[in-house]
């Protein structure tokens, strides 16, 4: 028997990152390019909130141990030894003197309370590994959402620079033409601005790259100037058309949400405890024994014992037993409370989720479109221009909507792969297996 665990509780919490590879959670220098796998598991090692979930199974679990004690006999040993003097008229002595006892308490009956109470702990417990379910979960959906928007905003910054390139080449048309006289001063002036306008976008693109690398770094537990790289992703990956039933998802999101499963423990936890509030005013039956022994330095030594029940009736107590009863029994239905609203957001959360994706497949669709037809309005208006058949307004509106579709097919692309694991994350099934899957699809 392991003395220090002798209920073996700590065996209960398990440790959210078991499975994963021990580089990750060494912390270790990144000399490869991430991959989406190697991302959720750095999140899971490194970030402080799985640590903080676990470390709070554990200590619920530790509480089941504390439960249990009482149905096992307290033993206790005490010790004495004296010096001793008396005086007055004609008395004058001292001695010494030592005494030893051993004593043992055994609660035999209480009516239920002990039992209550290791209930209330052991749905406590249930709870909070539900609860680190949870948090996993949470981080799981993070490490996915910044690892594809850290994906767009590179994608965003190339399609900047791209489209500043464009500008460029506007500004030298416009430029040629009007030193050739067959352009005007507001033609130059106008491919001018567009080409400023190209280079603040470019520079705010830059900007939101660096938000996004020091946003993914902190989740996955670095300082934001932590310098990686993260492996390159298909620009079409092959999308999936998503045709489940919404109410068959919302029924499965009731049985596997693991936050679900939280709220319902802490039900159970307050009907427990309204249980030993009950028992706490009602008699209890102990069996009680010790032995001792005293030592008299003029005297005999004695020794001596006893062995009984002990019978303990609550008569008055301040009416203490029975605020404790109306405190657990709010507490029940305040847990009740959570636990059914909880449960509408459920289906909230996997009605909107699948919306999203549904919207998220059909903005893939469209946007290809609308990025083809761009690109050659934009090829077509630059064309007529050099041609001198054009204007300079009809090549900047062009290039304009070919940036504007650009950036609305990355975000599309990327905004896909983030609604799909939302979808997941509201069902309560974002594991390993689904980074997998993902991870196929590109």
């Amino acid at each position: 028997m392991d003395w220090s665990d002798p209920f073996e509780v700590g065996t209960l919490a398990t440790s959210p990152t078991g499975s994963i590879h021990s580089s990750a959670c060494a912390g270790r220098d990144i000399h490869t390019p991430l991959t989406l796998a190697e991302v959720v598991d750095r999140t899971l090692c490194q970030n402080p909130k799985s640590q903080e979930a676990w470390a709070n199974a554990r200590f619920q679990a530790a509480q089941i141990g504390v439960a249990r004690a009482p149905f096992l006999p307290n033993v206790s040993v005490n010790g004495a030894a004296a010096r001793n003097w008396n005086s007055g008229p004609g008395i004058d002595g001292s001695y010494n003197s030592q005494s030893a006892s051993i004593s043992m308490a055994y609660l035999l009956y209480d009516f239920g309370g002990r039992d209550a109470v290791l209930e209330n702990a052991r749905q406590l417990f249930a709870a909070a590994s539900a609860t680190q379910d949870s948090v996993v979960q949470n981080l799981f959906l993070a490490a996915i959402q910044g690892y594809y928007q850290l994906h767009a905003t590179q994608a965003a910054l190339a399609s900047t620079q791209e489209a500043e390139r464009a500008a460029q080449k506007s500004l030298e048309a416009a430029t040629a033409r009007y030193k050739a006289g067959v352009a005007t001063p507001a033609d130059k002036l106008q491919a001018q601005t567009a080409y400023s306008q190209s280079v603040l976008n470019r520079i705010r693109a830059s900007g939101d790259l660096k938000n996004a690398h020091g946003t993914l770094a902190n989740l996955m537990g670095m300082d934001a100037d932590r310098e990686f790289v993260l492996q390159a992703v298909a620009a079409s990956p092959a999308y999936d058309q998503f045709q489940n039933n919404v109410s068959e998802l919302i029924a499965e999101a009731r049985r596997r949400r693991p936050d679900l499963v939280a709220a319902e423990a802490q039900v159970k936890a307050a009907r427990a405890n309204i249980l030993a509030a009950e028992a706490s005013g009602k008699p209890s039956v102990s069996l009680t024994t010790n032995l001792g022994y005293q030592d008299l330095q003029f005297g005999d030594s004695t020794h001596g014992g006893a062995i009984g029940l002990n019978v303990t009736i609550p008569l008055f107590t301040g009416f203490a037993t029975t605020y404790k009863i109306r405190s657990a029994q709010g507490l029940a239905e305040a847990q009740q409370a959570v636990r059914d609203q909880l449960n509408l957001q459920v289906a909230l959360d996997v009605w909107t989720a699948y919306q999203n994706l549904q919207t998220a497949t059909q903005s893939v669709e469209s946007s290809a479109d609308l990025v083809s037809s761009a690109t050659q309005n934009a090829d077509v208006a630059l064309g007529r221009y050099k041609a001198g058949v054009g204007n300079i307004i009809d090549v900047i509106t062009a290039q304009s909507a070919l940036a504007s579709a650009r950036a609305q097919q990355i975000q599309a692309t990327f905004n896909w792969d983030i609604a799909r694991a939302g979808l997941a994350y509201a069902i309560g099934q974002l594991d390993d297996s689904h980074v997998v899957a993902m991870e196929d699809l590109k």
